[in-house]
C-alpha cells in the first residue's frame, strides 16, 4: 500500500481554487485510494481517484472531505509542473511523479474511455468504483480534454465539443442532487437542461461518514452535453445592460439592449422545469405551521443581519411585516426545485435557454439541499440576478459626470424593471395563471423571498465587497413601501 505524506496533499489543496478551507488551520487525517478509473491503454498514465479527509483546528472545527484524482507517471512531465502535487514510491509502480488528473489530458481520456465502456454494462474499479451511463448518445473518444479555469468549487474539463465532465471536489456520501435531477429531466425529454450523460460513484461502507444514514453511495463525477453555442445568462445580460446604457437617450423598451425577451423566454423556461420537477419528484401540501416557521426563519435572519448591516435598521420593520405576512397564509407547497438560482446558473443557447448546477446553494448540508422547498425560492434568486446585473454594469463603469450617471441610473432601473415584469409574467403564465398574474399568495411568497435573498446578500455585501452593499440595500428599501 502506497503512503503518501499527508503534507504533501494539504500543501496542494491550499494551493487550489476549489478547496473550501483556505484560511483555516488543517491538517489532512487520511487519504483514501479508492480505485483506477478502469479506461487506461498502454502508454497513459495510471489515474487513481483518492478521497482526502481534512480536519479543522479552529473554534468551527469539523472535517470535510476532498476528491483529488491522480494521474501517476514513472518520469516527470514538464507539461504538467503547474499541477505537479509531488512524488513517492508505489509497491506496483516504483518511483512515481504525481499530478492532479483533471490538468492531463491523458487521464481525462481514461475518464471518457471508461464512461464509452459503461454503454452496456456498469464499468466497475474493484468493485467500488462504477461509471453508469444513459442510451442515446455515442461518445467522441477522438476529442481532447480542455479544464475550465473559472470555477470556484468544482472541476469541469469540456470534450472537444462533446461532452463535459463535472469533477466534485468537496463530497459527501448520499445522492448528489445535480445527478439525481438530470438524471431524470434527461429521461422525461427536457429541453431546457444539459442532458446527462453519465456519472462515476463508489461504494464503500468505510467512507468517512458514510454511517449517517444516507447509505455510502458517493457520487465523484457527472459526464454531460456540451452546450456548443451556449452563452452564460450573466454575461448575456451583462452585454445587454452595457448596449443600453451606450446609448442612455433611448428608453430601455426602445433599445437594442432591451432584455425583456430573452427575461421572458427564461420565464417560461423555469416553470416548464418546476413543473416536470413536480410531476417527477414528491410535493407536499404543509399546513400553517410550516408557513410559520418559514416566517420565523426569515425573521431570524434578519435578526442577525441587522447586527452585521447596521444600515438595514430603518428598514427592519418593513421586513419583519414582509415576512410576517407568510405565517398568515394557510400553508405552504413544496417540491424539488434548483435551489440556487441565478442568471449565472443558465446558458443562452440557439435552442432556448437551459438550466444548469442542481446542486442546490453549496453552504448547505447535503441532506438539506435535497428537501422540497418552494419554487418561490427560484423565483426570487432570478429577479435578485436581474437586479445585479446593471449595478454590476454601472460599478464597473464608474461615469463621473453627475448628469449621465442620473440618466444612466435610471435607463438601469428600467433594464431591471422591464426584465423582472416579463420574466414573472412569462412565468406565472406558464403554470397556468390566468393572464400572467400572481396569486395574493404567490405575490406574500415571493416578496418575502426576494427579501430574505436580499438582507443575505447585505450581509454577504458588507463582509467581501463593501462598495457593493448599497446594491441589496436599494432592493430592501423597495420592499414593503407603499406604491
Amino acid at each position: 500500500m502506497t503512503t503518501i505524506d499527508p503534507e504533501v496533499l494539504a500543501s496542494y489543496l491550499s494551493r487550489t481554487r476549489w478547496f473550501g478551507g483556505k484560511g483555516r488551520p488543517f491538517t489532512v487525517t487520511s487519504i483514501h485510494a479508492v480505485g483506477e478509473v478502469p479506461g487506461r491503454v498502454e502508454q497513459s498514465p495510471h489515474t487513481v481517484i483518492h478521497l482526502v479527509e481534512v480536519t479543522y483546528s479552529d473554534a468551527e472545527a469539523g472535517t470535510e472531505l476532498y476528491q483529488v484524482p491522480l494521474a501517476l507517471y514513472t518520469h516527470p512531465q514538464g507539461r504538467l509542473d503547474h499541477a505537479f502535487i509531488g512524488w513517492w514510491e508505489d509497491p506496483q509502480l516504483g518511483w512515481v511523479h504525481a499530478y492532479d488528473a483533471v490538468h492531463d489530458r491523458e487521464a481525462m481520456a481514461c475518464w471518457l474511455r471508461s464512461f464509452q465502456q459503461a454503454s452496456t454494462a456498469e464499468t466497475d474499479a474493484g468493485d467500488t468504483l462504477t461509471f453508469h451511463r444513459l442510451a442515446g448518445h455515442d461518445l467522441d473518444l477522438e476529442s481532447h480534454s480542455t479544464l475550465f479555469s473559472g470555477e470556484q468549487s468544482n472541476s469541469s474539463v469540456a470534450f472537444g465539443e462533446d461532452a463535459i465532465m463535472k469533477v466534485f471536489r468537496k463530497i459527501t456520501p448520499g445522492i448528489n442532487p445535480d445527478i439525481q435531477i438530470h438524471e431524470v429531466l434527461t429521461k422525461v425529454g427536457c429541453e431546457h437542461i444539459a442532458d446527462l450523460y453519465g456519472w462515476a460513484d463508489l461504494a464503500l461502507e468505510d467512507v468517512h461518514g458514510a454511517d449517517d444514514g444516507r447509505g455510502s453511495v458517493v457520487q465523484l463525477a457527472m459526464l454531460q452535453k456540451f452546450l456548443r453555442t451556449a452563452t452564460d445568462g450573466f454575461d448575456l445580460a451583462l452585454a445587454s445592460v452595457r448596449a443600453l446604457l451606450a446609448e442612455p437617450d433611448v428608453h430601455a423598451s426602445e433599445s437594442g439592449g432591451d432584455f425583456a425577451g430573452e427575461a421572458a423566454r427564461l420565464g417560461e423556461a423555469l416553470a416548464k422545469v418546476h413543473l416536470l420537477l413536480r410531476e417527477h419528484f414528491p410535493t407536499e401540501q404543509r399546513g400553517p405551521e410550516a408557513a410559520a416557521d418559514l416566517s420565523r426563519a426569515m425573521t431570524h435572519r434578519l435578526e442577525r443581519a441587522l447586527g452585521a448591516v447596521p444600515e438595514l435598521a430603518e428598514h427592519a420593520d418593513r421586513l419583519r411585516a414582509v415576512f410576517g405576512a407568510v405565517a398568515g397564509l394557510g400553508g405552504l407547497e413544496v417540491q424539488r426545485i434548483h435551489g440556487d438560482l441565478h442568471l449565472g446558473q443558465t446558458m443562452r443557447t440557439a435552442l432556448g435557454w437551459k438550466i444548469v448546477d442542481f446542486e442546490g446553494e453549496p453552504a448547505k448540508p447535503l441532506a438539506e439541499r435535497m428537501l422540497p422547498d418552494s419554487p418561490w425560492r427560484d423565483v426570487a434568486g432570478m429577479i435578485r440576478s436581474f437586479d445585479y446585473a446593471p449595478a454590476v454594469v454601472e460599478y464597473s463603469a464608474g461615469v463621473s459626470d453627475p448628469e449621465s450617471a442620473e440618466l444612466r441610473t435610471r435607463r438601469a432601473e428600467e433594464w431591471s424593471h422591464r426584465s423582472r415584469n416579463h420574466f414573472l409574467y412569462a412565468y406565472a403564465e406558464a403554470l397556468g395563471n390566468p393572464h400572467g398574474e400572481l396569486t395574493a399568495e404567490q405575490r406574500v411568497l415571493l416578496e418575502a423571498y426576494v427579501a430574505d435573498k436580499a438582507v443575505y446578500e447585505t450581509v454577504y455585501e458588507s463582509r467581501n465587497r463593501p462598495a457593493w452593499v448599497a446594491i441589496p440595500l436599494a432592493a430592501v428599501a423597495r420592499i414593503g413601501a407603499p406604491r
